[in-house]
């Protein structure tokens, strides 16, 4: 018999320090302590949204001291008077922008970046437009885009006072441009075949 498949007690609270003891493969977010089990693989549609979005912000930011990154990438948002590797909530963003550099390290980022992209799917959609939308409010992400691939929607929050208001929303069709980052313009007609493919 094989060795028995990794679990974990999903009613207990861990930190950073036991997220980095768990196998590599094993895919998660960690927020407020709680483990989130991600999906095994995205689908395909969900991961060419995410990559068009990906190499239009990175084109974009070529030579400018933003730094885009891509999921799987680990984003540490630690509380005040947390001790290194005590942190509670780790995510893995679809695609984010950090223009603070010394947010950078070997392990990801570690603070939250200035601006977070999560494209949903069916398997996501609570966490990312409730539980997320919280979370990144409270770490101090300035702007958070959610891509709604099969409604065609995009809906932009900028954090205004420490808080986001109500979203603007737009038809994922023609170019939207970042709040915070003006260079930034993405331009959704690139995607019309992955957008208009087969529901997830």
């Amino acid at each position: 018999m094989g060795e028995p498949a990794f679990q974990l007690d999903l009613d207990r609270r861990y930190t950073y320090a036991d997220y980095l003891t768990w196998p590599d493969d094993f895919r998660c977010e960690l927020i407020e302590g709680k483990v989130y089990l991600m999906s095994p693989a995205p689908t395909l549609r969900h991961q060419d949204v995410v990559g068009e979005v990906f190499v239009q912000i990175k084109q974009q930011l070529k030579g400018k001291p933003c730094h885009p990154g891509i999921s799987p990438l680990d984003v540490r948002l630690p509380k005040l008077g947390r001790k290194k590797d005590d942190e509670e909530t780790v995510v893995q963003p679809d695609v984010l922008v950090v223009c603070d550099p010394s947010k950078l390290d070997s392990r990801g980022v570690k603070g939250a970046p200035d601006w977070v992209i999560e494209v949903i799917s069916p398997r996501t959609a609570s966490r990312d437009q409730i539980l997320k939308r919280r979370i990144y409010e409270a770490a101090g992400v300035r702007e958070y885009w959610l891509v709604h691939p099969i409604d065609r929607i995009l809906s932009v929050y900028v954090l205004q006072d420490g808080v986001y208001g109500a979203p603007e929303m737009f038809e994922l069709s023609g170019c939207v441009t970042s709040r915070i980052l003006p260079e930034v313009t993405l331009d959704w007609d690139e995607l019309p075949q992955v957008l208009q493919a087969d529901d997830e």
